[in-house]
């Protein structure tokens, strides 16, 4: 089954420029370890601040995990910037993953979405004789 068309230049959307059965690419695991790890995070620095400013009976959860969520976020946004440029995502694409780190947990939809779009699989290159059959303006970019 193919998704509706996306633009004139991706016909089919992105699915149709990778095998069905292609592997993830490694920085496309790397992103989806990372997208769980800063939403587990999240949800540690919730409960601590739960039981800091609802329970009133501590503070390790606050300290512990905003150190531990404040150095994910870090990792997660450099990660999505290599992962958006190996992986050609599209601007739009790229903005998406870097807003996802913002709100509690939308990391995980966001990497269940990009798993099964195919986003996480590297999209094979034009090799040099095949732009040069296609012609200069019908290459891809």
């Amino acid at each position: 089954m193919t998704s509706p068309p996306t633009s004139a230049t991706d016909p089919v959307g992105p699915e149709a420029t990778v095998p069905p059965e292609a592997p993830m690419a490694p920085i496309g695991r790397l992103f989806a370890v990372v997208a769980f790890l800063e939403a587990f995070t999240w949800v540690g620095l919730l409960v601590g601040m739960f039981l800091k400013y609802v329970t009133g009976t501590t503070e390790a959860g606050v300290w512990l995990f905003g150190r531990l969520h404040g150095g994910t976020f870090m990792i997660y946004i450099g990660v999505a910037i290599v992962a958006a440029i190996s992986l050609r995502w599209r601007w739009w694409v790229t903005v998406t993953a870097l807003l996802a780190a913002v709100p509690p947990l939308v990391t995980v939809p966001l990497e269940i979405w990009l798993r099964r779009t195919r986003r996480l699989t590297r999209r094979p290159r034009v090799l040099a004789a095949e732009a040069s059959e296609q012609g200069p303006h019908q290459a891809p970019r």
